[in-house]
């Protein structure tokens, strides 16, 4: 069960990140009261994920689903170019969000 609200806590960030974006600083009603919840959401989520899980693990994993999300709908829905280097981080960092799910205890 923590996985499972990991994984809503990940996807709730990416969600209150990209809609934050949409509201251009604020500026407009919809996509701020969705960043608002999905932040508020996020925290929750992560909270209930680690009364199980290690607070580094889950912080890490958390993190890094919100890094790659993120950097994944900036190049899907905003058209943002990544570098090749860039490409390769991004793998580096789903190669470590791997490795901390399966060392997990």
């Amino acid at each position: 069960m923590e996985w499972i609200m990991l994984i809503l806590a990940g996807a709730s960030e990416i969600t209150w990140a990209v809609s934050m974006k949409e509201s251009q600083g604020f500026t407009k009603a919809g996509p701020t009261v969705i960043t608002i919840i999905f932040y508020i959401l996020s925290a929750v989520f992560l909270s209930v994920a680690m009364k199980k899980l290690p607070l580094g693990t889950a912080y890490a994993l958390w993190t890094g689903m919100g890094i790659v999300g993120t950097t994944l709908c900036g190049v899907f829905i905003f058209k943002e170019m990544l570098s090749p280097l860039q490409i390769v981080c991004i793998i580096m960092i789903v190669a470590g969000i791997a490795g901390l799910k399966l060392l997990a205890k």
